[in-house]
């Protein structure tokens, strides 16, 4: 095998065959809403990963570690781009670099020339957002709940060029999609360029309804951009089926691939109108995506186990995935929803959510939640304290057994007997 070969490949020849013919023909036949609750088959895959035995790890939504098949392919992967080094670099880099992006758009289900690697999703969507030409005047729509950095974005685009953010706030658990789709609706004015929405909400895990969301703003002529950092790798979707304008989603999350990686999406007819973040003197076409996607040297190994990831992801499922994820957000949230004292952030309705969930107890604060939790039971969360949604995240990967979340639901029901009145 030549060196080349060997990036292509390392670690990922093996993937297929993960779990073997055996467990395979065992599992594979089953319903995957049956497999889901198959501790046997989920042992299995949990034996892939690393665990650190000291606490319930519940918070992969921020970076949900490699499995052990990826990681040790991507440690090849550093070895060996450091071996060839420059030579790597100048000859098969762009190359190896267009086919995990290939390979990417294949699972998204887009055009390739549609789709470039990027570092996170804020990269991806700040990418968008900046490249606007954005005139005094003009308007974005978006909701207090998004994420804070691209919120952080558009206040620089209104202080530059004087344009004007109307904010929204997305109900905790609304009647209808009509109900969501007409908030933002009402947001929109004859001046309104963009809009902006969460396929899932990173801090309460809610879904929403972004091809309705779509369809509306494109009859008043407003571009929908999407932010899909947890939803990439999460629950199973295509990008055309969304009917969007732009998406950017973090690869380090659910996919499970090295920190550092992400997707931007641009619908193609959408490429010409954006401005370059960098200059970059090989794209010549306005209309190429690659004209996005100059960022320098930076490391090119995590580019390349993009690949070993998407296998590793692969060998699960993606429909199998997502339905181990909802089973494990549902086996400890519906034992807590309508507990005294309990307050759930996620929408009752199971099909507004997946394997993110968020909980509060009346009375104390999330930063004192997060820290009890931890401290006193060794459950890892995030707290969750602002844009009206107060509680801590909770958010399992595949590896995660429902014996640990038992130990976490015992842990919300006695703070919740001892809150306060």
């Amino acid at each position: 095998m030549n060196k080349r070969e060997f990036l292509r490949t390392a670690g990922g020849a093996s993937l297929g065959l993960l779990f073997g013919d055996k467990l395979w023909a065992q599992y594979a036949a089953q319903p995957v809403e049956r497999l889901a609750e198959d501790e046997a088959f989920w042992a299995a895959i949990r034996g892939k990963y690393r665990l650190k035995p000291d606490y319930i790890n519940l918070e992969s939504g921020y970076y949900s570690m490699q499995s052990q098949p990826v990681l040790e392919a991507f440690i090849a992967r550093v070895r060996e781009a450091n071996y060839q080094a420059s030579f790597y670099m100048r000859t098969t880099r762009v190359p190896d670099k267009a086919e995990a992006r290939d390979r990417l758009a294949a699972m998204a289900g887009c055009e390739p020339g549609e789709l470039i690697i990027t570092r996170n999703t804020t990269e991806s969507l700040d990418t968008v957002i900046s490249g606007y030409d954005w005139k005094a005047g003009d308007e974005a729509v978006m909701a207090e709940q998004d994420y804070g950095h691209m919120l952080a974005q558009f206040k620089l685009m209104a202080r530059r060029y004087g344009m004007l953010n109307n904010l929204v706030s997305v109900p905790l658990d609304p009647r209808s999609d009509d109900e969501i789709v007409q908030l933002y609706a009402n947001a929109i004015t004859p001046r309104t360029r963009l809009l902006m929405v969460c396929h899932m909400v990173n801090i309460t895990g809610h879904i929403l309804p972004v091809r309705k969301i779509a369809d509306m703003a494109h009859a008043r002529g407003v571009d929908v951009m999407v932010d899909g950092a947890h939803a990439f790798g999460h629950f199973d979707f295509k990008l055309p089926d969304l009917g969007v304008d732009y998406y950017g989603a973090s690869l380090h999350k659910w996919l499970g691939c090295p920190l550092g990686t992400g997707i931007l999406y641009v619908k193609k007819d959408k490429i010409r109108g954006l401005w370059p973040v960098f200059g970059d003197a090989a794209p010549t076409d306005d209309a190429d995506i690659m004209k996005l996607n100059h960022t320098g040297t930076h490391p090119v190994h995590t580019d390349l186990a993009i690949a070993d990831a998407i296998a590793f992801h692969n060998s699960i499922g993606t429909q199998r995935k997502e339905a181990r994820l909802r089973y494990l957000q549902h086996y400890w949230a519906d034992k807590v929803r309508g507990t005294k004292n309990v307050v759930m952030n996620t929408p009752t309705d199971p099909k507004r959510s997946c394997g993110i969930a968020n909980v509060g107890i009346a009375g104390m604060k999330p930063a004192d939640l997060a820290k009890t939790l931890m401290d006193k039971y060794k459950v890892f969360t995030v707290a969750i304290d602002g844009a009206g949604v107060h509680g801590v995240r909770v958010t399992p990967q595949v590896f995660i057994q429902p014996t640990e979340l038992d130990t976490f639901v015992a842990a919300i029901g006695e703070m919740a007997r001892t809150a306060p009145a």
